[in-house]
């Protein structure tokens, strides 16, 4: 396969880890215990490469960014293991074998860092988190209102300074962001909208699932490949997402 640029965006780290992954690192805890500790979140990097996970940089973000601190208080304790979980609203923050599967295909082709990257549907904030240890600039848009100040207190203590927060239509995408290098929903419709495919930059890769319309319900992982002839589709492997919907509230 060839290589997709990192576009429209690209830096030359030199081999160094990025600047926003040093110091989300520093500001974990050395040692810890239970939930805090790095080997809690190294045990679930483990189950996900023995699952095929194998992009090393998607499993370092996995291992630095602590998911527990993405879910409700009473729900912590089942925050490594490879479920979804209820974030409010009707709402749910995604396995992590699901999160990694597609942060690795988005990445698939390319080498160092993203580019600029828009994802749909902030959610909780830990995608968005993780995100922003693989791409250059992240762009996350969140259409209720609730989930947007709770990821914005989420992601506050991480000083995560290439990642941008927006409230409104996600089907909309974000055009003053565009184009992009990649983009991501965590939210599934009929059909990928066309203001997505629109903003995605050529050479970029779009990474949501979609309606099969082999069953009611039923999704699955659409990867979307632009180049300068139009749009290659590859549907892949099932999944189950929350309805993409649109308007805010």
């Amino acid at each position: 396969m060839k290589k997709r640029p990192s576009f429209p965006v690209s830096l030359d780290f030199s081999g160094k880890r990025p600047a926003a992954q040093r110091a989300v690192a520093a500001s974990l805890p050395a040692q810890g215990v239970g939930l805090d500790s790095s080997a809690v979140r190294l045990n679930m990097v483990r189950k996900l490469s023995k699952q095929g996970i194998s992009d090393p940089l998607v499993l370092a973000a996995m291992q630095s960014i602590e998911r527990h601190r993405f879910v409700d208080s009473a729900l912590v304790n089942q925050a490594y293991e490879d479920t979804s979980l209820p974030i409010g609203l009707g709402q749910t923050i995604s396995k992590p074998s699901v999160v990694a599967r597609m942060a690795e295909l988005l990445r698939q082709g390319v080498s160092g860092r993203l580019g600029r990257v828009l994802e749909i549907g902030t959610g909780c904030g830990y995608q968005a988190a993780l995100l922003s240890l693989l791409a250059s600039e992240v762009y996350s848009i969140e259409r209720l209102r609730g989930l947007h100040d709770r990821a914005r207190e989420n992601l506050r203590p991480l000083h995560l300074a290439n990642l941008h927060l927006l409230f409104g239509d996600g089907m909309l995408g974000y055009a003053k962001g565009a184009p992009y290098a990649a983009i991501i929903a965590a939210a599934g419709g009929e059909a990928v909208p066309q203001a997505w495919v629109d903003q995605l930059a050529v050479g970029g890769r779009l990474v949501a699932p979609v309606l099969t319309g082999a069953a009611a319900g039923k999704q699955a992982l659409l990867v979307i490949d632009k180049n300068e002839q139009g749009v290659r589709q590859t549907v892949l492997e099932g999944v189950h997402f929350v309805p993409l919907k649109s308007g805010v509230a």
